[in-house]
């Protein structure tokens, strides 16, 4: 007597497995349909990376993860490192993205001395200042010491001795017109010419004289043709006199 077999009855042309079935399904599929999981998928990735944005931008602008944590100076001569420091004014440990650098800015530039600064971060943690510090061309005497003018007439700085081979201002340093035509008519001059001064004197914008090595004088005048006076100054002084009058350029005059 034989033994029936057991199984699965022997598949016929007519009928197809669970597994033919849905690879028949995932063949028939449009190319480029998203399914459900990979939609999740995806909206995850997403809501990971704006939670790390977020979070770095929190931790950048709202906490101390960049703070400041030095303010570097640069180009102090006459000022201090720690007067400029003050001047700033950076808090500690301030998120260093959200410094105001013009703020600070403004406020070095308010020290008398300060001609220009530059204002910048340095990641992580360091805000960086580099000033230049407004350098004499002239000096004049008052009751309360002798007052630095600069090259653009400013009055800046109060000091005990005046400064060694600068010439000096005989006018009050609060009268502007006079002030600014004297150091105008000194920054014009040749360094050759420069070097003789040792004295300018001004009543008004217009009468500036100079006091030349050797007891000489030169009579100037006003502002006008600055750059034509200088040169033709600097011919006439290598001629015998005692008074140079470059006042009209066109017709100067020795005696």
């Amino acid at each position: 007597m034989s033994t029936p077999v057991r199984g699965r009855p022997p598949r016929t042309a007519g009928t197809t497995s669970a597994a033919d079935r849905a690879r028949a399904r995932r063949a028939r599929r449009v190319p480029g349909r998203v399914t459900r999981r990979q939609v999740r998928r995806r909206r995850a990735v997403a809501l990971l990376v704006l939670l790390t944005v977020v979070g770095l931008v929190v931790g950048v602008f709202f906490t101390p993860m960049l703070g400041v944590r030095d303010v570097d100076v640069r180009g102090a001569k006459e000022l201090t490192v720690d007067q400029v420091r003050a001047k700033a004014d950076i808090e500690p440990g301030s998120p260093i993205v959200r410094v105001d650098v013009h703020g600070i800015a403004d406020r070095v530039r308010s020290l008398p001395r300060v001609e220009s600064v530059e204002v910048a971060r340095s990641l992580p943690g360091t805000v960086r200042l580099t000033i230049v510090e407004r350098s004499p061309v002239a000096f004049a005497r008052s009751a309360d010491g002798v007052h630095l003018v600069d090259a653009s007439a400013k009055d800046y700085a109060t000091v005990a001795n005046p400064p060694i081979g600068l010439p000096e201002l005989l006018l009050a340093v609060d009268a502007q017109p006079a002030l600014k035509a004297a150091v105008g008519v000194l920054t014009q001059l040749p360094d050759t010419v420069k070097a003789e001064v040792q004295t300018i004197a001004a009543q008004t914008g217009a009468d500036v004289k100079l006091a030349m090595s050797g007891g000489r004088e030169v009579r100037w005048g006003s502002l006008a043709d600055t750059q034509r006076k200088a040169a033709v100054l600097a011919v006439l002084l290598t001629r015998e006199g005692s008074v140079f009058d470059v006042s009209s350029p066109e017709l100067p005059t020795v005696s």
